[in-house]
């Protein structure tokens, strides 16, 4: 079976159980391939647990959910030391972070200190307990959702776990033909018999291939160019880090890799810029009274930087 056959089964089972969010799945599968992270927002009931609990069993990977709450301990996500009075041995009891897919649900209802504990994971998939450092499993994606509103008991991400994220997506509510398949459907929705088409291990292989897509140095330069461009507007007051710029390089070869590809194009830098650009823009506070937001200003990016030839 091709790879790109083989991801088609991905994206076609997961489509059987998850109604409307093809953007979403494919955001998912170009994070994966990548080894990126994504930050959903939207309000809830949208079936944000469904969509990362039936992505992990379509790869044949573990799945874990973690509900943020302000109690809760770094421990409480990767893990604590425990003594066996049995064996009269200590041994270490892992946290739900060791797992393929992660969904962490409000994750601004935990305190900064329990935030922080995701940073060394996301950063190095490796986490460090009592001093000693354990890698986390591949394929590893963490998928948190955020409350899109402040209020009591939340805490802001800081922009530092922010821009840990490799994408981000705002999700709305369904179609109203969407939402009327969904309760015609829900007996079935609600347990899913999901089959797994791969494995991790396949999955590992299709990951170190889509390194090996090529960017041509014009298409580097597009890519540079647009986040400079952005950095520089008046609105702006704090631009993207060069994170943007590592992600739309990495993202953009998967996404190459998916459509069957061994080098980017343009179109593919386009596709992937608000998801990857747009948490990691502040506006002046002046210009978000007037009603500007980072999209326009992504969209005015992409249509000011000339496009690379062919």
């Amino acid at each position: 079976m091709s790879k790109v056959e083989l991801i088609s089964d991905i994206f076609r089972e997961v489509s059987r159980f998850v109604i409307g969010r093809e953007e979403v799945i494919r955001l998912m599968m170009t994070a994966l391939l990548s080894e990126g992270h994504i930050l959903l927002e939207g309000p809830p009931g949208i079936g944000k647990t469904t969509l990362a609990k039936v992505f992990s069993q379509t790869i044949g990977g573990s799945f874990r959910r973690v509900q943020m709450t302000p109690d809760l301990l770094p421990a409480d996500i990767i893990g604590t030391p425990y003594y066996d009075q049995s064996k009269g041995v200590w041994k270490l009891k892992k946290g739900p972070i060791f797992a393929n897919v992660i969904l962490v649900d409000e994750l601004n209802r935990a305190t900064p200190k329990t935030q922080a504990a995701l940073l060394e994971a996301m950063q190095e998939r490796q986490v460090t307990i009592e001093g000693k450092t354990l890698q986390l499993p591949r394929p590893f994606l963490v998928i948190a959702t955020q409350i899109p509103y402040g209020g009591e008991g939340t805490y802001p991400l800081t922009d530092v776990q922010i821009d840990r994220f490799a994408f981000r997506l705002n999700l709305s509510y369904p179609e109203v033909e969407e939402e009327k398949l969904i309760i015609s459907r829900i007996d079935e929705l609600e347990l899913p018999d999901v089959k797994a088409v791969v494995t991790p291990q396949e999955i590992t292989i299709l990951m170190d291939e889509v390194k090996e897509v090529k960017l041509a140095e014009p298409v580097k330069e597009y890519i540079v160019s647009i986040v400079n461009t952005i950095r520089n507007y008046r609105e702006v007051r704090a631009g993207p880090s060069p994170r943007a710029s590592i992600w739309l390089y990495k993202a953009s070869r998967a996404l190459a890799y998916m459509e069957g590809r061994d080098y980017v194009i343009p179109d593919d830098i386009k596709k992937l810029a608000e998801p990857v650009i747009s948490h990691r823009v502040r506006l002046k506070l002046e210009y978000e009274a007037e009603g500007v937001s980072v999209e326009e200003l992504i969209r005015r990016a992409l249509e000011e930087v000339e496009v690379p030839k062919a």
